[in-house]
C-alpha cells in the first residue's frame, strides 16, 4: 500500500519539527510492517532562515530518507495542489492520499466556494491518474486567527460543511473517500506551538485522526498509540 501525504505547512513542518508525517510513520511501521511505502516528490522541510523547503534537520535525523517522502508546501494548499495531484499519483503510484489542505486557501487565497472547487478538481485529477485511488481528508483546523477575525472563522466552518458534502457525492465504492474527524481535545494553546503549526501533541492527534479513519472503515493499520522516539508505547 503506497501512501501520499498531502498538505500545507502542518504537513510540511519546519526545521526541527518531527511532523506528524513522522508520527504516522511510526503508526504504519507497527501496523503494517512490511506492507506499505510512503511516496512522494519531495522530502524537504520548511526552511525559515531560507524561506524555502531546504531543510532536512528533522527532531528525529534516524527518520528514514524514504519515509520523509511528501506532497506539501508551506504556504500551498487546495489551489496549488490540485493541479499537481493527477501527476503526482501517476509518478509515484499513491494508493492512499492523506490529505491536510484548506486553511491557507481561506486565509488568503480563495473564499469558501472556490476552496470547494478545488476539493473537486483534486479528486477528479487523482482519479484520472487513478481511478481506484483512496483518500481521506481532514477538515480545517480553525487557527488562532479565527479567534478574532469572525468572517475568516465563518469560512472554515463553512468550508468544513462543503467538504463534507463534496466528499458525500464523490464517494465511490472503486475509489472510496474518508473524512476524517477534527481531534475533540485539539487545543490550540497545547498542541500548537504558534497558534497554527502543530507541536508534537498536536502531530499526534493528527496522525490518530487519519489513522482512526482508516481503521474504522477499511480495517487497514490499527487503532493508534503514540509512540516513543524508539517506536516503543510508553508505559
Amino acid at each position: 500500500m503506497r501512501f501520499l501525504f498531502v498538505g500545507d505547512s502542518m504537513t510540511i513542518g519546519r526545521a526541527g519539527d518531527w511532523t506528524w508525517r513522522y508520527r504516522m510513520w511510526q503508526h504504519l511501521e507497527a501496523t503494517l510492517p512490511g506492507a506499505y511505502e510512503i511516496v512522494g516528490p519531495r522530502t524537504a522541510l520548511y526552511d525559515p532562515a531560507a524561506d524555502a523547503p531546504a531543510s532536512d534537520a528533522y527532531a528525529d535525523p534516524a527518520f528514514p530518507g524514504p519515509a520523509r517522502r511528501h506532497l506539501a508546501g508551506w504556504g500551498e494548499g487546495w489551489l496549488h495542489m490540485a493541479p499537481v495531484i493527477g501527476e503526482t499519483v501517476a509518478a509515484t503510484g499513491a494508493q492512499v492520499l492523506l490529505v491536510s489542505l484548506g486553511l491557507i486557501d481561506l486565509g488568503f487565497y480563495t473564499n469558501s466556494d472556490q476552496t470547494e472547487a478545488n476539493v473537486r478538481a483534486f479528486v477528479s485529477a487523482a482519479r484520472a491518474a487513478d481511478p481506484r485511488v483512496r483518500a481521506v481528508f481532514l477538515p480545517v483546523i480553525p487557527n488562532v486567527r479565527a479567534t478574532y477575525d469572525a468572517p475568516f472563522a465563518a469560512e472554515c466552518a463553512r468550508f468544513n460543511d462543503l467538504l463534507a458534502r463534496a466528499l458525500t457525492d464523490l464517494d465511490s465504492p472503486g475509489s472510496p473517500l474518508l473524512l476524517a474527524a477534527v481531534p475533540e481535545t485539539y487545543d490550540l494553546d497545547r498542541d500548537t506551538y504558534d497558534g497554527t503549526h502543530p507541536g508534537p501533541t498536536g502531530e499526534h492527534k493528527l496522525a490518530a485522526a487519519f489513522a482512526g479513519a482508516m481503521h474504522r472503515a477499511w480495517s487497514l493499520g490499527g487503532p493508534y498509540r503514540p509512540r516513543d522516539h524508539a517506536g516503543a508505547v510508553p508505559a
